[in-house]
């Protein structure tokens, strides 16, 4: 029989689990179960469904439960960042929780400016402004007297709501909840001026964790249900980008990172916070991260643009939508991916066609043109990203590593490449994964550090490289990228 680990790895739009195992010959994985994660729109807002979540992460367990090989040593869970539960003084959930993508915060962070300036909560926390920041879903429910938040005992980040239906312990994991922006960038804790803010207190939360501490064990309800013993639960970097980070293959510290998916963030790994008129001013964030550390970083729109094109289309496969986008025109069309246009348009091709339009570019006519521009805009997106990362780190940036589900577009990474002009790592894909179950491994004392894991896994995967082509197309193109989002180099 193996030792494994359980990770349970939650997207915006479909979540697995995935059994973890370590060999001589490396890290094993196996997938559980795969399951959507729907949006459910309803009487004007958006919600997740975090009991539906909970019920395919129980079939994932009792699957596991009835195999004779494998004996789970611990479960962890990882999500996207921002989207709580609230919870009453019963210990049910008040109702479901709010998507990051409801509109109801649409102009929230000025309000919230109307009382605290913009400056102070940056230089508290460190974080980039953006609507659905949790802060600021706090200060519109808190403006708009919804009743769930007035009446909630506690209040669980999606991860820690997950491990508290399967353990009864309730916590507050340090990595998501950096990406709430009620965390102290310095002290590594809840910051209550913010939390006064908001009409909160300390102990509207669970208790605070850091990446590897043991949240609790299964309840009697959830061995039962499952067939297993009383498992540990490990608080993992809850939030999936910390987890994913983590799991990056990297030799030395002088690296860049890309987890490209849905979202795209690209950072880099610093001891402290960097936090200064020129990082408020880009509006980039510092994440809390594993090992004390903090991930400087920049939310780009990423693949959610070409996800959002794919949904009107027809046999819309990967293969052949790069197949149409090498045979277009090189740079005849660039957009801006993180334009306000493209946050949750109707209709996404249509909005780029749009776009194009009104900034005098070459609106798109074919498929291959829509995809190519989606593209060639996310590299030099990128490029702009890492130079600016570049001029705020205070170490080298010696090449960029690539993980998450793009990292399989073999085009997107060798623009990206001529893009940014260094060289380019492709791999883990499955990293959240990976992250999650490494963390894990570090809890039980199976790994001594994340530096020895990260070799490990350097040595159980297969990253492909890519190196700069075309620097002068590239460069001339980047210049136009520049002048048409009036951003001055």
């Amino acid at each position: 029989m193996k030792n494994s680990f359980f990770a349970v790895d939650l997207g915006a739009t479909s979540g697995r689990t995935i059994l973890g195992t370590f060999t001589s010959e490396g890290l094993e994985m196996e997938v559980v179960n795969r399951f959507p994660n729907h949006l459910i729109p309803a009487n004007g807002h958006f919600y997740w469904d975090i009991y539906e979540l909970y019920r395919n992460v129980i079939e994932g367990l009792k699957a596991v439960a009835q195999r004779e090989d494998v004996k789970i040593t611990s479960i962890g869970i990882d999500t996207w960042g921002c989207d709580f539960v609230m919870v009453g003084k019963d210990g049910g959930f008040l109702r479901l929780p709010y998507a990051y993508r409801d509109p109801h915060t649409e102009g929230a962070p000025e309000k919230f400016f109307e009382r605290m300036p913009r400056s102070e909560v940056y230089g508290l926390t460190g974080i980039q402004i953006m609507n659905f920041n949790t802060l600021f879903q706090f200060d519109t429910l808190r403006r708009n007297h919804d009743a769930a938040y007035e009446a909630a005992e506690k209040i669980l980040f999606i991860p820690d709501a997950l491990s508290y239906m399967l353990t009864g312990e309730m916590v507050t994991e340090y990595t998501v909840a950096t990406t709430a922006q009620i965390v102290n960038a310095y002290t590594r804790k809840l910051e209550p001026k913010l939390l006064e803010a908001v009409g909160l207190t300390e102990d509207k939360f669970g208790r605070f964790v850091y990446p590897g501490e043991t949240v609790g064990t299964l309840t009697p309800e959830v061995q039962q249900l499952t067939g297993l013993d009383a498992i540990p639960v490990i608080a993992v970097a809850g939030h999936d980008t910390a987890s994913a980070v983590a799991a990056v293959p990297a030799q030395t510290g002088d690296f860049a990172f890309l987890s490209s998916g849905t979202w795209s963030l690209m950072g880099i790994e610093t001891q402290d916070p960097v936090i200064n008129e020129e990082s408020q001013a880009l509006n980039y964030t510092n994440e809390g991260g594993v090992n004390n550390t903090i991930r400087l970083l920049k939310n780009i729109c990423g693949m959610w643009l070409l996800e959002r094109c794919r949904l009107n289309w027809t046999d819309a496969d990967y293969a052949v939508l790069n197949a149409e986008a090498e045979a277009a025109e090189p740079f005849r069309s660039l957009i801006q991916p993180d334009a306000p246009e493209f946050a949750n348009p109707v209709d996404m091709e249509q909005a780029i066609k749009d776009f194009c339009k009104a900034h005098n570019e070459p609106v798109p006519e074919t498929r291959g043109q829509v995809v190519r521009c989606i593209y060639e805009s996310l590299a030099l997106r990128y490029r702009e990203v890492f130079d600016n990362l570049y001029d705020l780190s205070d170490h080298p940036m010696l090449a960029l590593h690539v993980i998450g589900g793009g990292s399989r577009n073999d085009m997107l990474n060798q623009w990206t490449a001529n893009a940014v002009g260094v060289p380019v790592f492709a791999g883990p894909s499955e990293a959240t994964a990976i992250g999650n179950i490494m963390l894990q491994a570090l809890a039980s004392g199976a790994a001594d550090s994340v530096p020895a894991m990260r070799q490990l896994i350097r040595r159980s995967i297969k990253m492909q490289g890519y190196l700069s082509e075309n620097e002068k197309a590239w460069e001339e193109a980047y210049q136009k990228f520049l002048d048409l989002n009036n951003i001055k180099k």
